[in-house]
């Protein structure tokens, strides 16, 4: 009995040591889809900040603006890094899906550029203008067109203006709506295209020197982590968020996209 007993303690010890030791060694997946530039890489930036909490951040980059949203509702992925917070509201009322912001990181200013022209006073009578097509980045494009002055819109258009919402167009603008991706590739085209901060960086235009007109830092339009809202109390979510919202990110960002990029965060961790 005494040799029974004593082979069952050391099974039960040999037990609890292993199981110890995969508890140290397992990592939670932590699975999050962005688009390349600048969110993969900043979530790249952070990716051994997270291992030391026993987090493994599993990246998955996407060119568009729908699939992002898609593969966390139906719970693919853990959260994403891409839009800003009237486009995720604009996303949910129309696909009736629940998710939130968990957390705000940066700024990527909305630009003007053009290839023909690099002044906006040489822009010529009936230039054409190509503006993103999804509902919140169009209207942000056409208030920034509205705030240098070269059209008006109605006062009922809000942050979800369209072209019909034009009511002045002095310089008579020739509009075209086109998937924010494709902007970058067929600037050339038309006289000018208003484009996202990150497809202007992926396309190695810099908002802060390239752009004819720029959004400034004040825009409401910050970048976002953007989850299903029953994981707001998530740890690893709020781990993740810690990471993102610190003073080496901010550093990072300052240093890294000349103006291109601004940190929409104000605590550091």
């Amino acid at each position: 009995m005494k040799k029974l007993s004593l082979f069952l303690s050391i099974i039960t010890a040999f037990a609890i040591f292993t199981t110890g030791c995969q508890s140290k060694t397992e990592s939670k997946v932590l699975k999050i889809g962005a688009t390349p530039v600048p969110h993969a890489e900043i979530l790249n930036l952070v990716k051994d900040d997270l291992e030391k909490e026993g987090i493994t951040l599993e990246i998955t980059e996407f060119t568009d603006y729908i699939q992002p949203n898609i593969a966390v509702d139906n719970g693919d992925l853990d959260a994403n890094f891409f839009q800003h917070l009237p486009y995720l509201e604009n996303f949910c009322e129309k696909q009736s899906t629940k998710l939130i912001s968990l957390a705000t990181i940066h700024v990527e200013p909305l630009g003007l550029y053009s290839t023909k022209y690099t002044d906006i006073n040489d822009l010529p009578i009936g230039s054409k203008i190509a503006l993103p097509n999804d509902p919140t980045n169009e209207g942000r494009a056409l208030l920034l067109l509205q705030s240098n002055n070269l059209i008006e819109l109605s006062k009922e258009s809000g942050l979800s203006a369209t072209i019909k919402d034009i009511t002045k167009n002095p310089n008579n603008l020739v509009f075209s709506e086109l998937e924010a991706a494709q902007l970058p590739r067929i600037l050339n085209e038309f006289d000018g295209a208003i484009i996202n901060g990150n497809y202007a960086l992926e396309a190695d235009l810099s908002p802060a020197k390239d752009s004819l007109i720029v959004e400034g830092a004040e825009s409401p339009y910050a970048n976002i982590i953007a989850i299903k809202d029953t994981d707001k109390d998530r740890d690893d979510l709020n781990v993740l968020v810690n990471a993102l919202q610190s003073e080496k990110v901010k550093n990072y960002i300052l240093e890294n996209y000349n103006g291109g990029v601004l940190p929409a965060f104000s605590k550091t961790k």
